[in-house]
């Protein structure tokens, strides 16, 4: 009778030769994919447990998703990029932090906790893009595990979705590396990234170092890719006056134009001790974020319990310019030309339909105003 295949075996099948990676001595390599660099020996995995060393050579994982789902892009949350608009998510298995409130864990957990095992099924990069089409999406994003440790099948899924007229999208820790980046600028439009915490114990806790993310934001916004930031607020973890400042004064050095969503925790897979996030402490966050000169500070996860913290105004003159409701856009003024209809202020992101950045300026192409 055949042994039925463990996850790990059938995953190690699912893979192709990676292209971000150093060879290191003696059927030794370096992976350059995400932020802990690892040095990994012939037959053993990554810290993402997803990568492997095969006789000198690292394998990714290619060509299966472990989930698919049509959201609106404000789920992902893209605030600024054409409002109401579909987006299609798809995710692999498997990461690089190991985060004990991850919403994701079932996906993003596998190999490291049996009880996130699950089945995964074979698909092309064409059949997600025919997907993302006939559902009526604007974007493809990658999502629900480390899009960084999958690089080489978002890229391949990416290819084909420019040559269709989609947007791509990470949805990442932001533990990235130089190498990657340059990696995914030719084919990736968007980029959210999670700020977990200012605070360097804090990312040891969830198996990171705070250093690379805050060097990758930096690098993510200078590369022209379109940025919006979003910080988990945990209750005792980091929702401290000092550590909200210190993220808000990091992204607003960086540039007052970066949006910063600030959203709520709930108690979910390791971390049952704290407290749900009060629609106040949201509040204050956000608060916290203007006081530092952001101009697009938005409160999550707690729809209609957050003031105007959901919609967008004009920083120049107050506008309201984008309505929401959760993910429901009430209104948009901003459709086509992405400026303020009472100013003329430019409002940066992509308002008009969903198209690809300019992969030859390295920027976003917008209408402009007057």
């Amino acid at each position: 009778m055949t042994t039925p295949k463990t996850l790990a075996e059938e995953l190690t099948e699912r893979t192709c030769e990676a292209e971000l990676w150093e060879p290191l001595e003696g059927n030794r390599i370096r992976c350059v994919a995400c932020g802990h660099r690892c040095p990994i020996a012939a037959g053993f995995a990554g810290v993402c447990k997803v990568r492997y060393n095969r006789g000198g050579k690292l394998y990714a994982p290619f060509g299966y998703v472990a989930s698919t789902q049509v959201d609106p892009i404000e789920k992902k949350p893209f605030f600024h990029v054409s409002p109401g608009a579909r987006a299609l998510s798809f995710g692999m298995l498997g990461c690089d932090l190991h985060c004990g409130y991850c919403q994701n864990w079932v996906t993003s957990q596998a190999l490291r906790d049996v009880r996130s095992s699950l089945e995964f099924q074979p698909r092309s990069a064409e059949q997600i893009v025919d997907l993302a089409l006939r559902t009526g999406s604007g974007a493809v994003v990658s999502t629900y595990n480390e899009p960084l440790i999958t690089s080489e099948w978002a890229v391949a899924i990416f290819r084909q979705a420019r040559q269709a007229g989609l947007m791509t999208a990470y949805v990442s820790n932001g533990n990235a590396t130089p190498e990657v980046l340059e990696y995914l600028r030719p084919w990736l439009d968007l980029y959210k990234v999670d700020l977990k915490s200012f605070d360097d114990r804090h990312y040891r806790e969830l198996g990171g170092r705070l250093h690379p993310i805050l060097d990758s934001v930096a690098q993510i916004h200078r590369m022209g890719f379109w940025l919006e930031v979003v910080t988990l607020i945990v209750p005792g973890f980091n929702d401290s006056d000092g550590e909200l400042r210190s993220i808000a004064d990091f992204l607003a050095g960086i540039s007052p134009d970066i949006p910063w969503h600030v959203t709520a925790f709930h108690k979910d897979y390791k971390m049952t001790g704290p407290s749900d996030t009060a629609p106040g402490t949201l509040l204050r966050a956000a608060g916290i974020g203007r006081e530092a000169g952001l101009h697009y500070v938005y409160a999550g996860n707690l729809p209609g319990m957050v003031g105007d913290f959901e919609d967008t105004f004009c920083p120049a003159c107050n506008t309201r310019l984008v309505h929401r409701r959760g993910y429901q856009v009430r209104f948009n003024r901003l459709a086509g030309s992405g400026c303020c209809p009472e100013c003329q202020n430019r409002i940066p992101g992509v308002w008009g339909p969903a198209q690809p950045r300019n992969a030859q300026a390295d920027l976003f192409v917008f209408n402009s105003c007057g």
